[in-house]
C-alpha cells in the first residue's frame, strides 16, 4: 500500500533531472526570446540591406556611404573649437549684413512696437500704407522679378478687392453661416478638375498654397498605405528636382524620401532608378509638370506605367503647382506638350496653384484626386472632442473666405479665353528667351539651356563663366532672378510683367555675359585663376552651399534669414 507504480531507479532519475524545473523553463524561454529577437533584428537589417542594394546598386550604396562619411567628417572638423568660433563669426557677420538690407534703420524710420494708445484715423492708416507700399524694392511692376508676383492686371486686382470686401469676415468652417463661400469653393475645385480632364466622380479641395497641397497629397498616400497595406515605414520616390515641399512632407509625416537623379540631356527623372527603388514600403511616386528649377516636365506616362504595375496600384502625384493654368492650355494655343493630367491612367492626384498663373490672390491652391476615397485619407475628424465633433478637410481649421471669393472671381473674370491669351504671351516670351540663348552668337558659346523647357521657366548654365557672378551682375542691373544649384544655374520664371520687359531682359543678359567674358580675359592675362573669387551674394551663398558636404553653415544662414523676417 502507498508504494509508487514507477520503479525506484526511474523515479530517482526523474527526480535528479527535475531538481529545479522552474529555473530551467525560465532559462529556456529567455534563450528562445533572445534568439527570436536576434532573428527578427537580423531579418530586418538583411531586408533593409537587400532593398538598399536593389534600389541603389552596389556602387550607389558605396557612394552614399562615402558621402555620409565625408559629411560626418566635415561636421566633426567644423565643431573643433578654433574652427567653430571662426565659422560662427562669419555666420554672424553674414546675418548682420542681411539684417541691414532687410530691416530699415536710420532717421525717419517709423517703428510701431506697441498698440497705439489712441486709435489711428482712417487717413493716418492710408498715409502709412502708402509709405509702406513705396518702400525701396526690386521693381516687379517693371517686370524685373522672376516668378514671385503673378499679376493678372489692375482690373483683376480691383475685382478681387471687391470680392474681399464682400466676404472679409467669411469662414468656410461654417458653411451654414456662409453658404456663398461654400458654393464658390466647390465651383473652384470643379472648374480646375475639368481643366485637368478629371474623370466623372473625381474630387478635390482648396488649400492655402502649393506647399499645403503637396503636404496633403503625401499625407493621403501615407494613410492609404497604412490603412490598406499596413505600411508602418512609408517611403516615397521623388525626382531630385521635385519641390522642397516633398522634403517638408517627409519631415512632418515621417516618410522616408528617395531622391532620383534627373540626368542630362533631358533632366527628367530617371525611370529605371525609380523602378528599382519601388518596394513594399513605397507609398507614393512623384513627377513634376513642370519642375521649378528647370521648367522641365517629367515623363509622367512612364511613371504611370510603374504605378499601375504594382498590385492594387501605387498613388502617382503630379505637381502642377507651377504649371497651373499654363500647362492645360499649351496644346490649345499651339505649343508642344506631353501627357501629364488625368488622361494618364496612373495619375491619382494633381496639385495646381490658382494663385500663380490662375492670377488668384496669394493663399490659393487646389489639390485634385481621381476619386473621393483618396481625398478622405487627408481628412481629420475628432469625434470625441468635448467641444463637439470636429472635422476639417486639410491643415487649417478656420480659413479666409475672402481668399476663396477672390479666387472664384479671378477664374470667372479670366475664363478660358483669358487664360489661353495669357498662356500664349507668357510661353511665347519664354520661347523668345530660350531662342536667344541658343542662337545669339554672343550667348550660345557660353550659356546652355538646361533640358527642354515647355512652359514658363527657362533655366541656363555655363561651362566657361561663373554663373553666380552672372546672377549677381543681373542683380546689379535691377533684376531678381533665381539662382540654382546642382547643377549651378539661373532660371527665369516668366510672368505677365516680364512679357513686357523680355527684350530688355535679353539685352541685359547679353551685356553681363560680354562684361564677364572681358573680366575673364583680363584675369587670365594677369595670370590669375579663371572665374576669380566669389563677388556677390549669390556667388558667396551658393559657393558655400555647393563646396562643402556638411550643410550646417547653410542651415544657420537660412535660419538667420528666417529670424530676420520677424525683426521689427
Amino acid at each position: 500500500m502507498g508504494s509508487s507504480p514507477i520503479p525506484t531507479s526511474l523515479r530517482n532519475s526523474l527526480t535528479r533531472t527535475n531538481i529545479r524545473p522552474t529555473g530551467n523553463y525560465i532559462a529556456l524561454s529567455r534563450d528562445i526570446i533572445r534568439n527570436l529577437l536576434f532573428f527578427f533584428f537580423l531579418l530586418r537589417w538583411t531586408r533593409k540591406t537587400v532593398l538598399q542594394l536593389r534600389g541603389y546598386g552596389l556602387f550607389g550604396s558605396i557612394l552614399q556611404a562615402y558621402r555620409s562619411a565625408r559629411r560626418i567628417t566635415y561636421g566633426a572638423v567644423f565643431s573643433l573649437p578654433g574652427v567653430h568660433s571662426r565659422i560662427q563669426k562669419q555666420v554672424t557677420e553674414a546675418i548682420s549684413k542681411l539684417e541691414e538690407k532687410l530691416v530699415p534703420k536710420g532717421p525717419g524710420t517709423s517703428r510701431y512696437l506697441k498698440l497705439p494708445h489712441e486709435a489711428w484715423t482712417d487717413e493716418q492708416i492710408r498715409t502709412e500704407l502708402e509709405v509702406l507700399g513705396k518702400m525701396e524694392h526690386t521693381r516687379w511692376e517693371d517686370g524685373h522679378v522672376s516668378g514671385a508676383v503673378y499679376h493678372g492686371g489692375d482690373n483683376l486686382i480691383k475685382m478681387q478687392a471687391e470680392a474681399f470686401q464682400k466676404f472679409s469676415v467669411a469662414n468656410p468652417i461654417h458653411p451654414d453661416v456662409f453658404p456663398g463661400v461654400r458654393k464658390m469653393e466647390a465651383e473652384v475645385v470643379a472648374m480646375v478638375l475639368s481643366m485637368f480632364n478629371a474623370p466623372s466622380g473625381a474630387a478635390g479641395v482648396t488649400t492655402s498654397g502649393g506647399t499645403e497641397s503637396i503636404l496633403m497629397a503625401c499625407l493621403s498616400a501615407r494613410e492609404k498605405a497604412r490603412t490598406e497595406r499596413g505600411v508602418t515605414e512609408p517611403e516615397m520616390i521623388i525626382p531630385e528636382t521635385a519641390h522642397a515641399a516633398f522634403h517638408k512632407a517627409g519631415s512632418y509625416f515621417g516618410i522616408k524620401v528617395h531622391h532620383v537623379a534627373c540626368p542630362a540631356p533631358t533632366h527628367t527623372v530617371h525611370i529605371p532608378s525609380v523602378s528599382r527603388l519601388i518596394n513594399s514600403n513605397t507609398i507614393l511616386l512623384v513627377g513634376s509638370a513642370p519642375n521649378f528649377p528647370h521648367g522641365v516636365i517629367d515623363d509622367i506616362a512612364a511613371l504611370s506605367r510603374l504605378a499601375l504595375r504594382k498590385k492594387g496600384y501605387l498613388p502617382l502625384h503630379v505637381d502642377c503647382c507651377l504649371g497651373s493654368f499654363l500647362v492645360p492650355f499649351l496644346e490649345k494655343v499651339g505649343f508642344p506638350t506631353v501627357p501629364f493630367d488625368f488622361r494618364v491612367k496612373g495619375v491619382t492626384s494633381i496639385s495646381c496653384d490658382t494663385h500663380k498663373y490662375g492670377f488668384a490672390p496669394k493663399g490659393n491652391s487646389t489639390l485634385l484626386y481621381r476619386n473621393p476615397s483618396l481625398r478622405k485619407y487627408q481628412y481629420f475628424v475628432s469625434p470625441g472632442w468635448s467641444g463637439g465633433v470636429y472635422a476639417s478637410p486639410s491643415m487649417a481649421g478656420s480659413r479666409p473666405g475672402a481668399l476663396i471669393a477672390g479666387c472664384w472671381a479671378s477664374l470667372m473674370s479670366q475664363g478660358e479665353s483669358g487664360y489661353s491669351e495669357a498662356c500664349s504671351k507668357i510661353v511665347g516670351a519664354a520661347k523668345k528667351i530660350e531662342t536667344a540663348i541658343r542662337e545669339n552668337p554672343i550667348l550660345h558659346d557660353d550659356l546652355s539651356i538646361i533640358g527642354r523647357p515647355l512652359v514658363s521657366v527657362v533655366a541656363f548654365t555655363s561651362k566657361s563663366l561663373n554663373i553666380y557672378d552672372l546672377a549677381d551682375a543681373m542683380s546689379a542691373k535691377g533684376w531678381h532672378l533665381n539662382a540654382l544649384q546642382n547643377p549651378p544655374g539661373i532660371h527665369v520664371a516668366v510672368t505677365l510683367p516680364i512679357v513686357a520687359a523680355v527684350d530688355q531682359l535679353i539685352a541685359d543678359i547679353v551685356a553681363v555675359v560680354e562684361e564677364e567674358k572681358e573680366q575673364e580675359r583680363v584675369r587670365i592675362a594677369e595670370g590669375k585663376k579663371a572665374h576669380g573669387g566669389a563677388k556677390g551674394d549669390a556667388a558667396a551663398l551658393y559657393g558655400v552651399a555647393g563646396s562643402i558636404p556638411d550643410k550646417t553653415v547653410v542651415v544657420q544662414l537660412a535660419g538667420g534669414f528666417l529670424d530676420t523676417l520677424y525683426k521689427a
